[in-house]
């Protein structure tokens, strides 16, 4: 095969082959590590994360004493659902953290069956079951462990950096 002159602009099928197929794995590569620079989650974040654990200490703490009268605990209520406001602002403060967010929404939903509702129910009943407090602390359980979860999933700032 001889070496084409700058200037000599025929090509043989097989050398335009050659060309079109170093562009396309060209483009190709470009679009793959286009991809992997972008993150589409958040890394990890330590302020996260810790109040993650400790709203779920709290709140699984403070649902054990559902089965008493909620006026009683008025107040302790009312600081959790603060903390978890103040979470769920966090969140969705950082940048893509849609997920994480996401979850925060349903945990705190007083239409759902998760804290908020739970909560919702404890103030409009007085007092729960041992039972229906047992099965819902499970479920909330659940529902922190999945933002933990997600949280602790993430890459460290030192890891991404270090790429």
């Amino acid at each position: 095969m001889s070496l084409l002159h700058p200037t000599d602009r025929r090509l043989h099928k097989g050398d335009a082959m050659i060309i079109r197929q170093t562009r396309c794995i060209a483009i190709m590569l470009m679009l793959f590590f286009s991809v992997m620079a972008c993150s589409t989650i958040s890394p990890f974040n330590q302020r996260a994360y810790e109040q993650a654990t400790s709203l779920k200490a709290e709140a699984l703490m403070l649902m054990d004493k559902a089965t008493n009268p909620y006026s009683e605990y008025q107040s302790e209520v009312e600081s959790l659902r603060l903390n978890l406001e103040k979470a769920y602002q966090y969140a969705k403060g950082l940048p893509k953290n849609e997920i994480t967010t996401r979850q925060f929404e349903i945990l705190k939903d007083p239409g759902r069956n998760s804290l908020g509702g739970f909560l919702k129910k404890w103030e409009e009943e007085s007092a729960l079951s041992a039972g229906f407090v047992e099965g819902a602390a499970g479920l909330i359980s659940d529902g922190f462990d999945t933002i933990i979860e997600l949280e602790s999933g993430k890459r460290k700032p030192e890891e991404i950096s270090n790429r």
